[in-house]
C-alpha cells in the first residue's frame, strides 16, 4: 500500500514548502486516474484551485507551489498502475493520462493562485488608500498610524517632507508616471518614501527633501514642496503646506520648476490676519484705481521698483520705459497713495501691500498690467475702498 502522505511530505521538503497539505488529494486522484484512464473531474480541479488560493494566502510562492506539485508527481510515478509493466503501450498510455492530469492540475493551481493574489492586491490597495487618506487628512490615532505605516515601508517617527505634483490631467494609481517617480527616487539613493495619488495629484512623502530635485516633471506639471516636519502630524502639515504653495504659485504665476513652501512664507504671514491685509490693500493701493489707465501700470511699477532695490534705471529697463517715465510714475504713486516709493519705510509699506494684493488676487477688475492679468480669476477682496492712511493730492491724469 502506497503511503501518499510520505510522498507528499518528501515533495514538500524538496520544494521548500512548509506544508505538503497544499497538495490535498492530488496524489490519490493521480493514481486513480492512471488506473481508470479517466481525466480529473471539475470538482477535483476546483479543490486544487482552492488549495492554491490557500497557499497564496499563506505566503507560499508560486514557483514553490508548482515545484511541490511536480515533485509529488514524479515521486508518485513509480507507484502508478502499469508503470512496472514491460508493455510499451501500457506505459505510453499511463504516461499520457498522468501528464494530462498534471497539466489540468497545473492550470487549476495557476488560476486559483492568481485569483487569490488579485484579491490580495485589491485588498492591499484598499488598505493602502485608506492609510494614505488618514495620513494626509490627519486626525487618526498616531500610535495606530505608526503600526500601519510600517506595513508600507514608512517610518513616520522621523521627519518628512511632502511634495505634490499636479498635471494637466488627473493622475491615476495606474499612471506610468508613478513608476517613473519611484525609479528616479531609488536611483537618487532614497530608500524610504511613499508615492501615491490623491485628488488626481501625485503625492510623494520623502525623508530627504533635497531628493525632490530628482523628481521627473512632466512638461505641463507643477510641483510644490512642503517643509520638513517630524512625526505623523508633520506629514499632514507638510502636505497642507504643499497644497497651499501650489495654490499661491498659481496666483503668483510662478515659473519655478519646483515651488517650495518655505520660499512663500511671507505670503502666509501676510494672510494670517486677513482683515488687516485687506485694510492695508484698501488703504494703500485702492487709490491707484483713480489713475488714468487704472491701477495695473502703477502696480507693475511698484513691483519692478521694489524688486530692483529702489533703482530707477533698473526699473526702467525691467518695464521697457524711459527713466523719466518711471520717475513720473513714482511721483503719481506718491500722490495717490501718500507713500513715497523712494523712502525705504514707505517702499516697505507699498511692497507689503503689493504682496498681499498678489496673494489675494487684487485687483481682479483692472484691465491692464501684468499683476491684474495674474489675478483676474479672483474677485475683489474689499467691498469698498478704505480711507487712505496718508492722504495725498488726487489727480486722474498720468
Amino acid at each position: 500500500m502506497v503511503d501518499w502522505a510520505d510522498i507528499a511530505a518528501a515533495a514538500a521538503e524538496e520544494a521548500g514548502a512548509a506544508d505538503g497539505g497544499f497538495l490535498g488529494d492530488f496524489l490519490p486522484r493521480l493514481a486513480e486516474a492512471s488506473a481508470t484512464g479517466s481525466r480529473l473531474g471539475a470538482d477535483d480541479l476546483q479543490r486544487f484551485r482552492a488549495l492554491a488560493a490557500r497557499a497564496a494566502d499563506h505566503g507560499v510562492g508560486f514557483s514553490t507551489l508548482i515545484d511541490l506539485y511536480l515533485s509529488a508527481a514524479w515521486r508518485a510515478w513509480p507507484h502508478l498502475t502499469a508503470v512496472g509493466s514491460d508493455e510499451r503501450d501500457a506505459i505510453r498510455r499511463i504516461g499520457e493520462i498522468v501528464l494530462h492530469a498534471v497539466d489540468d492540475t497545473m492550470v487549476a493551481v495557476g488560476e486559483g493562485y492568481s485569483a487569490a493574489r488579485r484579491s490580495a492586491v485589491r485588498l492591499e490597495a484598499s488598505d493602502r488608500r485608506e492609510f494614505v487618506d488618514d495620513l494626509l487628512a490627519g486626525g487618526a490615532d498616531p500610535i495606530e498610524m505608526l503600526a500601519r505605516a510600517d506595513r508600507f515601508g514608512l517610518d513616520v517617527t522621523g521627519a518628512h517632507a511632502v511634495a505634490v505634483v499636479r498635471g494637466a490631467r488627473p493622475f491615476s494609481d495606474a499612471d506610468p508616471y508613478l513608476s517613473q517617480v519611484t525609479s528616479a527616487l531609488v536611483a537618487a539613493g532614497l530608500r524610504e518614501f511613499l508615492v501615491t495619488t490623491r485628488r488626481g495629484m501625485v503625492v510623494v512623502v520623502l525623508t530627504d527633501a533635497a531628493k525632490i530635485e530628482a523628481l521627473p516633471q512632466p512638461r505641463t506639471a507643477r510641483v510644490a514642496l512642503g517643509r520638513t516636519h517630524p512625526g505623523v502630524a508633520g506629514v499632514t502639515r507638510s502636505y497642507e503646506e504643499a497644497l497651499d504653495a501650489l495654490d499661491l504659485a498659481d496666483r503668483l504665476d510662478r515659473s519655478d520648476r519646483i515651488v517650495r513652501a518655505d520660499q512663500l512664507l511671507i505670503y502666509r504671514v501676510l494672510l494670517r490676519d486677513r482683515e488687516a491685509i485687506n485694510d492695508l490693500i484698501g488703504a494703500v493701493l485702492a487709490p491707484l484705481r483713480d489713475a488714468r489707465g487704472g491701477a495695473g501700470p502703477l502696480l507693475d511699477t511698484i513691483d519692478a521698483y521694489t524688486t530692483s532695490g529702489g533703482n530707477t534705471s533698473a526699473t526702467a529697463r525691467r518695464l521697457h520705459l524711459s527713466v523719466r517715465a518711471v520717475t513720473y510714475r513714482l511721483h503719481r504713486i506718491r500722490e495717490l497713495t501718500g507713500h513715497d516709493p523712494t523712502s525705504a519705510e514707505d517702499r516697505f509699506v507699498l511692497q507689503a501691500a503689493l504682496l498681499g494684493a498678489r496673494a489675494l488676487g487684487w485687483p481682479a477688475d483692472v484691465p491692464s498690467g501684468r499683476i491684474a492679468e495674474r489675478w483676474e480669476r479672483v474677485r475683489s477682496v474689499t467691498a469698498a475702498p478704505v480711507p487712505n492712511l496718508r492722504p495725498g493730492r488726487t489727480s486722474r491724469s498720468l
